[in-house]
């Protein structure tokens, strides 16, 4: 019994048009991807049990099928996409790309790869060739995008934007605090300095109390620059994090630190994070120095409360 999959798009179209490009974009963002697959094995495929890297078990499906793909015949193909959505009530899409000859002559002869239709012949002669057989499968798609005036980073944000569900696609969000004195996490992507705040590490009653304590978050929130400042930082942070996703990456990673690494920069990435997720965004939150032991020497000298 053939496995039920939410989606499943057969990427297909002119070689040298951005298949691979497609392809790498959708697994980016959370789909599995099989390129060149026979076609007599694509019901091996999906009887096949999910990756144990899937999220869910409605993880989407892209098939990449080109001339390179043995037993290649868009005729079958299209015969067995029909046979998948009647048979077996799967919605299964086509993905066609297309690319005007003389785009794709001109990246064959600036990468000079020889095209897998004509290698002993001009460009052009498989680029017609191909052309010609790929026709059934052109006429079939119910998705068409046209490369020939797409660089590659504006073919995937294409895709980005037609393939990436709400969830998917989405860049994996850490939010952390750490103390300057232990150095700074080096896989931040934002890192905003606390040390403007002043230090509860100065009061006997709160130093031995951390950043998630009431009585320290309550202390450092009264100072006069705390609202105003950690407000625009929550501003700032609403304004990026839909950049980076149209952008592609995978991972951000907002970094707040203080001194040891305890207080000021733990109880604002504790707001912050709550912020983000009233927002729609899930963040993971981390407090890489929380257990570290307060030492005066690390936290300089004491400043009179404003």
């Amino acid at each position: 019994m053939i496995a039920e999959r939410k989606d499943i798009l057969l990427v297909t179209g002119m070689s040298g048009a951005g298949k691979s490009t497609v392809l790498k974009t959708l697994e980016d963002i959370g789909w599995e991807v099989v390129d060149n697959l026979p076609l007599e094995l694509l019901d091996r495929l999906l009887d096949a049990p999910l990756p144990a890297t899937a999220a869910d078990a409605a993880q989407p499906l892209a098939l990449g099928i080109g001339a390179r793909t043995r037993d290649f015949d868009p005729a079958r193909i299209v015969q067995r996409i029909r046979n998948l959505r009647e048979r077996h009530g799967l919605e299964v899409g086509t993905l066609f790309l297309d690319c005007a000859g003389s785009e794709l002559e001109r990246r064959y002869s600036e990468t000079r790869r020889r095209h897998p239709l004509a290698p002993d012949r001009p460009a052009s002669d498989g680029i017609a060739r191909e052309r010609e057989l790929l026709s059934p499968l052109r006429d079939f798609a119910n998705r068409l995008i046209d490369t020939t005036s797409l660089a590659a980073n504006e073919l995937a944000q294409q895709v980005r934007a037609t393939f990436a569900g709400e969830e998917r696609g989405a860049p994996t969000l850490s939010v952390m605090s750490f103390g300057f004195a232990r150095g700074v996490p080096r896989n931040a992507d934002l890192v905003f300095d606390m040390r403007f705040l002043r230090n509860p590490h100065w009061d006997p009653m709160l130093r031995p109390g951390t950043g998630l304590d009431a009585d320290v978050a309550a202390y450092v929130a009264a100072d006069p620059a705390y609202e105003a400042a950690v407000g625009r930082i929550e501003e700032l942070l609403l304004l990026l994090l839909p950049r980076y996703r149209a952008e592609g990456k995978s991972y951000v990673t907002v970094a707040f630190g203080c001194t040891g690494g305890r207080h000021r920069s733990v109880h604002v990435t504790d707001r912050v994070a709550r912020r983000l997720r009233d927002a729609g965004f899930s963040p993971t939150v981390a407090h890489r120095d929380l257990g570290a032991a307060p030492q005066d020497s690390l936290e300089g000298s004491p400043v009179e409360p404003r």
